[in-house]
């Protein structure tokens, strides 16, 4: 039963993270740039940057209202780690800046316009409904 639910997230996760990948990008910068940066890291970092600040507060919280002992040593150990997340996802982003700009990345996400024909711009477009990246 384990390895079933095992087998089924795994599928799940790599069918959500490759999916991307067969949007046909043209060379190995545009698979970094749109699946890697803009599909994973870009809404991943800041969540987890603010999972690591709840954890900082709720160390905080811990350590303000217990009398002592127990409680008091558990505050310090969230504090502790909630600092060691959001430094580790800070430093994870300013490794992605640093490898976006020595590789020349375009770290802006793409978006995609679709022109009706004869509506929208003013302009026909005899070829049909088309997709035009931007």
């Amino acid at each position: 039963m384990m390895k079933k639910n095992i087998y089924l997230i795994s599928t799940i996760l790599l069918t959500i993270f490759a999916l991307p990948v067969f949007a046909a990008p043209e060379n190995f910068k545009a698979v970094v740039n749109d699946v890697f940066i803009n599909g994973i890291l870009r809404p991943l970092v800041p969540l987890l940057v603010g999972l690591a600040v709840v954890v900082f507060v709720y160390g905080v919280l811990l350590l303000m209202l217990s009398e002592g002992g127990e409680k008091k040593e558990e505050g310090k150990q969230y504090m502790l780690w909630g600092i060691v997340g959001i430094f580790v996802m800070v430093s994870v982003w300013g490794l992605v800046a640093i490898v976006s700009n020595t590789f020349n990345l375009d770290n802006t996400a793409r978006t995609v316009r679709i022109v009706a024909p004869g509506g929208g711009s003013g302009g026909t477009n005899p070829a049909g409904v088309a997709p035009i990246v931007d």
